[in-house]
């Protein structure tokens, strides 16, 4: 199907920019959402029907800001995308760093659905939610983010039951590490946890393939899915290898380095 409106927050670069890109290329039409106006008009430029909406997803201000232009639109698909993704030692993060990671990756998704459930109703919509693979495989020195992710998991699962009657799709993408803006943070631990990073691309053309399908959800093309389904059947497992990757004394120093 072409031109499908599409709602993507945190359009302005990384996963978010790919998926409004790939969302252009198949012919629907995007609003772009994102705390800065400057990033989300570069990520419009060449698309041939976008919507520049600077609004920070985590107040009520800005939510409704979102409201009322979905309101003119109409919306056939949110995507929830915007996220932060804190790493370090677990004693490391303060009370502001957790409020704040909870407030973006968890909170503002539930609030923002919510408040656009209305139209996505009248469209027998799709609610997309962008989580990551470390919300099934909870990772050392990633605890906070791995914790917001599970959060996002447990509230995909939950949603698309709850919405399933009013024929409202919701899918839950699970993409590995990625090469974005946020990956920055963690570049210590890439090296000695030996992470593979995907492309934006890569992972928007994924997804979009699973968000066109309407799928439950969808977890990266490579070795993670594995990962991933030894962690629903056999924790043990991960578990051992996971406590032995974080006494790795490279590990360790790395995520000293990110925590000082």
């Amino acid at each position: 199907m072409t031109g499908l409106r599409v709602l993507i927050t945190g359009a302005g670069s990384g996963i978010g920019r790919a998926l409004a890109i790939e969302a252009d290329r198949h012919g629907h039409r995007v609003i772009l959402v994102g705390r800065r106006a400057g990033p989300l008009t570069r990520t419009a430029e060449g698309m041939r029907d976008a919507w520049v909406l600077p609004a920070d997803v985590t107040t009520p201000d800005g939510r409704a800001s979102i409201a009322r232009a979905v309101a003119e639109t109409g919306l056939d698909i949110l995507i929830n995308n915007a996220g932060v993704v804190p790493s370090g030692a677990a004693d490391a993060s303060d009370d502001a760093q957790i409020a704040a990671t909870l407030a973006l990756n968890i909170a503002a998704p539930i609030a923002l659905t919510r408040d656009l459930l209305g139209a996505l109703t009248a469209s027998r919509g799709q609610v997309v939610n962008v989580g990551s693979v470390f919300g099934d495989i909870g990772f050392p020195y990633f605890s906070l983010y791995s914790a917001s992710k599970f959060a996002l998991r447990g509230y995909s699962d939950a949603l698309r039951r709850e919405l399933a009657p009013r024929g409202i799709a919701v899918t839950y993408l699970a993409p590995r590490a990625t090469r974005t803006d946020a990956a920055q943070g963690f570049a210590r631990l890439i090296g000695p946890m030996a992470m593979t990073l995907d492309s934006p691309q890569i992972v928007a053309g994924h997804a979009w393939r699973a968000i066109a399908a309407r799928k439950r959800e969808q977890m990266p093309a490579s070795r993670e899915r594995l990962f991933v389904a030894l962690q629903r059947l056999r924790p043990g497992l991960i578990d051992r290898a996971l406590i032995r990757l974080a006494r790795d004394p490279a590990v360790i120093d790395a995520a000293r380095d990110l925590s000082s």
